[in-house]
């Protein structure tokens, strides 16, 4: 369900608050995107906001990502709107919702521009998971 528009006193547009929650799955250990997850603001835009680190793998809906076949190591999933954002897609979503400027912003807002950097993101991601120590999603659940 899309947010609608209504004006304020000086007649700009402004965001109401859409009745649907979030739910974003993302990798915990990964330092990148546990800082991206914690930084945006989006109760204002879209209401309640669950953060779901994708090692729980017994959570539901990690659960129903996996049995989707969705490789949470080439990105992070956005619930919302009955509907599932993965990689690209996830990160255009949330940083076109957010109500906080920031760099993002500048590189996100563009589903283009996403599907051209996310995979310099996903790299950073695994170096990241690499130099800490920590595996790799896959390699996580066939413990």
């Amino acid at each position: 369900m899309p947010s609608q528009q209504s004006s304020n006193s000086e007649g700009t547009p402004k965001q109401e608050k859409a009745n649907t929650d979030m739910q974003i799955v993302y990798d915990g250990e990964c330092p990148f995107c546990s800082a991206y997850v914690k930084m945006v603001r989006l109760k204002d835009t879209v209401g309640k906001v669950e953060l779901i680190d994708a090692r729980e793998q017994d959570h539901p809906r990690v659960k129903q990502l996996l049995d989707a076949n969705f490789d949470l190591d080439e990105g992070m999933a956005v619930f919302y709107d009955d509907r599932i954002h993965h990689g690209a897609d996830a990160v255009n979503m949330i940083t076109l919702m957010s109500t906080k400027s920031h760099v993002f912003k500048v590189f996100f807002s563009s589903k283009t521009m996403s599907a051209v950097l996310y995979p310099v993101l996903r790299f950073g991601r695994n170096t990241a998971l690499f130099f800490k120590g920590s595996k790799k999603l896959a390699d996580h659940y066939q413990k």
